[in-house]
């Protein structure tokens, strides 16, 4: 009877021990295969491996076409000059000066005029000045309408209103002469009218500038306007 109670124990403890060391193998199992789950369903950061680069903006793997920044200065300059972006540079213009004039953008369509004014634009001034370091009324005048509208000018004021045709303020259209006394009766400057009573010219205080014809300073000054036109051009006739 006690050897068959110390086979029944011998059994049981046999038992036990294979059954712990099945737990142990099916807790390796689990842990081997978690990891394994962990690692093939690990988050991934491909998503985070975006290539930024500064003007563009990207918000995938595929690069977007945008300008970068990469271009330098001159590039960009050339891009302007030799794409639509120069039409936008002009577009600007005609908005720049439609409200220095309180005009409409599309009143403005001379863009030859435009440039050129934008060009010497704040330009000082000083007597007898030709250039843009510093440069007069009558100078200024002169060259405008040899530039844009190609008509030559004698060199002073005075003498420009002298060989003017006469007009009524009324007639004003753009490209005619304004010319006012800033100094005694004689006729002192001149201005070259744009628009809505607007004129450019070559001031004292503010060198090359758009002002007003009622202006409180210059529409006392005021004298007179006068056209040029290419049939009675001044060089033309041999003056």
């Amino acid at each position: 009877m006690k050897n068959k109670y110390l086979l029944v124990l011998a059994a049981f403890v046999a038992l036990f021990s294979s059954c712990n060391a099945l737990k142990k193998i099916a807790a390796k199992d689990v842990s081997v295969h978690t990891s394994a789950n962990k690692k093939q369903h690990k988050p991934t950061n491909d998503f985070l491996n975006i290539e930024v680069s500064p003007g563009s903006v990207v918000t995938s793997k595929h690069k977007t076409s945008g300008i970068k920044k990469s271009v330098n200065d001159n590039q960009y300059d050339h891009l302007l000059i030799n794409s639509d972006a120069s039409i936008e540079k002009m577009s600007f213009l005609q908005l720049k000066y439609a409200i220095y004039t309180n005009a409409t953008v599309e009143a403005l369509n001379n863009l030859s005029l435009l440039n050129k004014i934008e060009e010497w634009w704040g330009t000082n001034y000083c007597m007898g000045g030709t250039s843009k370091t510093c440069i007069d009324c009558s100078a200024f005048s002169s060259l405008l309408l040899k530039e844009v509208f190609k008509i030559s000018l004698p060199r002073t004021a005075q003498e420009q209103y002298a060989v003017s045709e006469k007009i009524e303020t009324t007639d004003l259209k753009q490209g005619d002469l304004v010319f006012f006394h800033t100094q005694g009766r004689a006729v002192s400057h001149v201005g070259v009218y744009l628009i809505n009573n607007k004129f450019v010219h070559a001031s004292t205080s503010n060198g090359v500038t758009i002002t007003d014809l009622n202006d409180a300073y210059w529409l006392p000054k005021f004298i007179g306007a006068g056209r040029i036109n290419k049939e009675n051009n001044w060089e033309a006739n041999g003056q």
